[in-house]
């Protein structure tokens, strides 16, 4: 079986600086370096590092971008067969400010991403009947997100989707057509309408999500751990205590830890256990996708942190 992720695909130009600057103010950054990321291609490699066979489907665009992005995501073990070239447009770039708390801001351009359309429904098309899940985020246009969606609830493929960057206005007809919807706290109070800081509030949202049609919900709440709401159970599972140096992709480690734990059988409690493990690892590298924890780093990290 094999997790298939349709979605953005970026080069991240990342910058360290003692604090993140207020509007209108320039500070001296200690560090740069560029690196792949974007959401779909983020939660792909933190997949295929913890031994999943993993797809990914996406575009990147006419630049010299392009191959240092397809040469990294290979060097992952993720096939990049199903990756469009699009000579109309440059790749997706992210500009990532982190600061030394770990804390970041980002500004995407989406590049080829924004062209993400039929051609590559078809492809998915191709490789989903052989999978188990299917992710998708926000980062590709809304439309493409609800195509891909149907498409694989018709061949019984379980969606796992994370709502960012954050879309207060999902259509409707998505949520019935969601398995597992995983916001993080501010995605989770756009969706709902409220501001989400706490465990209660949190299954509050999750709860009025559950009321539109998706089956579970889990509210990511960073180094507090995360809430899931199914038909059956509420539960809250508590983060790992690590220190933090980079937040930047730990919600997308988180979401690659879950669907590697479901593709293996893992009881949904167990998968959000593996989506924090992989998140509090992620966290303690600098990076998105050089961030993303291997198999026996990650068996090792469980096995001392698990009582």
């Amino acid at each position: 079986m094999s997790i298939i992720v349709f979605g953005s695909i970026n080069i991240d130009l990342a910058a360290k600086t003692p604090r993140l600057p207020q509007p209108g103010e320039t500070i001296i950054g200690s560090n740069f370096f560029t690196a792949g990321g974007g959401k779909g291609a983020n939660q792909a490699v933190a997949a295929a590092r913890l031994g999943t066979s993993t797809h990914l489907i996406g575009r990147v665009g006419n630049d010299n971008f392009a191959e240092e992005l397809l040469t990294s995501l290979q060097s992952y073990g993720l096939s990049t067969e199903n990756i469009l070239i699009d000579k109309s447009t440059h790749s997706g770039v992210a500009i990532i400010a982190v600061d030394e708390t770990g804390q970041n801001n980002i500004i995407v351009i989406p590049g080829a991403n924004n062209n993400v359309g039929d051609a590559d429904i078809e492809g998915l098309k191709k490789v989903l009947p052989s999978a188990t899940s299917l992710l998708l985020q926000l980062e590709i246009p809304l439309e493409v997100v609800l195509k891909a969606a149907k498409v694989a609830r018709e061949l019984g493929v379980r969606v796992i989707l994370d709502p960012a960057p954050a879309v207060a206005d999902l259509p409707i007809a998505l949520y019935p057509l969601i398995d597992i919807i995983t916001p993080n706290e501010v995605e989770a109070g756009q969706l709902a309408g409220f501001r989400v800081n706490d465990t209660e509030t949190a299954m509050m949202a999750a709860k009025q999500l559950q009321e539109r049609g998706v089956k579970n919900v889990i509210v990511k709440l960073g180094d507090r751990g995360a809430v899931a709401v199914t038909a059956d159970e509420s539960f809250f599972v508590p983060a790992f205590a690590v220190e933090a140096i980079d937040t930047v992709a730990a919600g997308d480690a988180f979401n690659g830890g879950l669907a590697a734990a479901l593709d293996g059988g893992r009881s949904l409690s167990e998968a959000v256990v593996w989506g924090c493990a992989a998140g509090a690892l992620c966290a303690t590298k600098v990076g998105a996708q050089v961030a993303m924890p291997d198999r026996t780093t990650f068996d090792n990290f469980l096995q001392h942190n698990l009582v």
